[in-house]
């Protein structure tokens, strides 16, 4: 019998550090999107990625313990058809051999008001750098909505290569910007 005791114990103990501190949260593709604004000869110009994935896990109550991880099918980009047969080139996004953008984050730190900041590192093209992105949280019914914007130069990504290195044709700044719908959020 104490045997069966101790056994039902140890396995409750090892349930419990199985178990992570916060529940992980689901992206709603449908009501998502990832947006990008460059300049072409100054005029911006937008295109948006179709397809993406997260992993969130998000504690609104200790938000320094979240852990926020996406990727962005780079072939994916819906820009007009010149456009899209000329990024998955080599001298752009090169997704034969970079399919995947990816995001990871590091701190995650609440600023009040619904506003938080996320750093991590940002990977495209095999290049990976350190990025800062604000989020606005808000939440309606049983959906929390994620959004914000942040800037990134494409030549440190190696993003327009050789002749499109010049920036008077296609600008170093782009902005990306995202709108997230998720579930699963606790309580803001």
């Amino acid at each position: 019998m104490k045997h069966h005791i101790l056994s039902a114990v140890i396995g409750l103990a090892a349930a419990t550090v199985l178990v992570p501190a916060q529940a992980q949260q689901k992206l709603v593709p449908a009501q998502s999107e990832i947006t990008f604004v460059s300049k072409q000869m100054g005029v911006p110009v937008e295109g948006r990625f179709r397809q993406f994935d997260g992993q969130i896990a998000f504690d609104p109550a200790k938000p320094a313990t979240s852990k926020i991880a996406f990727s962005v099918d780079l072939a994916s980009i819906s820009m007009g058809k010149e456009a899209e047969a000329e990024l998955p080139k080599p001298v752009w996004f090169n997704t034969a051999k970079f399919p995947k953008a990816t995001f990871q984050s590091g701190a995650v730190k609440a600023l009040g008001g619904g506003k938080y900041e996320i750093a991590g590192k940002l990977a495209i093209k095999g290049v990976s750098s350190d990025v800062v992105v604000p989020v606005t949280l808000a939440q309606s019914g049983t959906t929390t909505t994620a959004t914000g914007a942040f800037p990134i130069k494409r030549l440190s990504f190696k993003i327009g290569e050789n002749e499109w290195a010049d920036t008077s044709m296609v600008a170093d700044e782009v902005q990306v910007r995202f709108k997230l719908a998720l579930t699963g959020v606790g309580k803001l």
